[in-house]
């Protein structure tokens, strides 16, 4: 096993080697004569635990651990202050600053090595348990995912053979995304809650939803309900993800000109998640068959897709699409339809 690495930071050489000589024999030593240099060392290649001497010339060593608290590279470090200041208020004002323990000079050797001992023992075991409480986020995180994914699957399973619709459409709106410069947290949102886009049609009858034919006016209507009911499936929830689902399923079909539904809304005003599904949505549906179509190709798509930009699509999206064409129509092919 790797030793750990142990930063000592003081301005005075003697003290210096006074704990290097009782730590290096278990630990690797890492010396700093001042704060500056304890800083860049620390952010270079973070020690495992980190001594620091308090009357330093210049920074001071709680300036010094202030510093290493507000950096995310370094918050996480224990710091032991080391000092010859030995009143209350003094300690007091280390934990205060985020030190973990306060060793008084002169140093006794049992002392130091077991406070280190300790501190070393108690930051591994916060360590292994953090990673514990990541892994086993991610493992809900991804069964979160996984169950949407499937109630998306559900609702298309009712006009679509296979439900691979929900799986390339959330593919091509996370590609949309990244192509539009939105953030990775944001694009990754996107692709896990696109799939719910069109829950609602669980409350739309096999009927309508599977006629071989073109709906009447009063089926129409019936059909443009299921963006409601979805959003009502959906429900209120703080979650982000489920938040922005709701988005989705109440305005990918609304469009940039205002024509769209259910609500009328127009331009900018329809959430950018929703104007990136519409056109995820309709590429798929449009290269897709349908119990009331052949599939469309790509190129008689796209057609059909630049002649709505400014009307049914935001145009900028539509210029970015142009430029993911060739990922698109990759990932269509790897999901195709048998």
């Amino acid at each position: 096993m790797d030793k750990a690495t142990i930063l000592v930071v003081d301005d005075t050489p003697g003290n210096i080697d006074i704990l290097v000589g009782i730590l290096s024999n278990d630990y690797k030593i890492k010396v700093a004569i001042d704060g500056p240099k304890a800083l860049a060392l620390a952010q270079k290649n973070a020690p495992d635990l980190i001594l620091l001497d308090v009357m330093m010339p210049g920074m001071n060593g709680y300036e010094v651990c202030e510093r290493l608290k507000t950096d995310p590279l370094t918050c996480h470090i224990p710091v032991i202050f080391v000092t010859a200041l030995a009143e209350t208020a003094d300690e007091t004002q280390g934990f205060a600053l985020g030190a973990v323990d306060y060793i008084t000079k002169p140093v006794s050797a049992p002392v130091v090595q077991a406070r280190v001992k300790t501190h070393l023992a108690l930051y591994d075991q916060k360590r292994l348990l953090e990673q514990e409480v990541k892994a086993r986020t991610k493992e809900l995180e991804e069964t979160r995912f996984e169950i949407i994914r499937r109630l998306g699957r559900a609702a298309e399973y009712k006009d679509n053979e296979t439900g691979l619709h929900v799986i390339r459409m959330s593919h091509y709106a996370r590609l949309l995304a990244v192509q539009s410069g939105l953030p990775d947290k944001y694009c990754d949102l996107i692709y896990n809650a696109a799939p719910m886009h069109d829950i609602g049609k669980i409350g739309t009858p096999d009927s309508i939803l599977k006629k071989p034919a073109k709906l009447d006016k009063h089926e129409w209507k019936e059909m443009q309900c299921h963006a409601e009911i979805g959003a009502k499936i959906i429900g209120e929830h703080k979650d982000p993800l489920l938040k922005m689902a709701k988005r989705i399923a109440l305005s990918h079909h609304e469009k940039w000109d205002g024509s769209g539904y259910p609500n009328g809304v127009a331009g900018t005003d329809i959430p950018i998640e929703g104007r990136i599904v519409a056109i995820a949505d309709v590429f798929d549906a449009l290269t897709s068959i349908r119990p009331y179509k052949k599939a469309w190709t790509v190129a008689d798509t796209m057609a059909l897709i630049e002649s709505e930009s400014g009307k049914h699509f935001d145009p900028e999206l539509v210029e970015h699409f142009k430029q993911i064409l060739a990922e698109v129509t990759q990932i269509r092919d790897e999901h195709h339809e048998t």
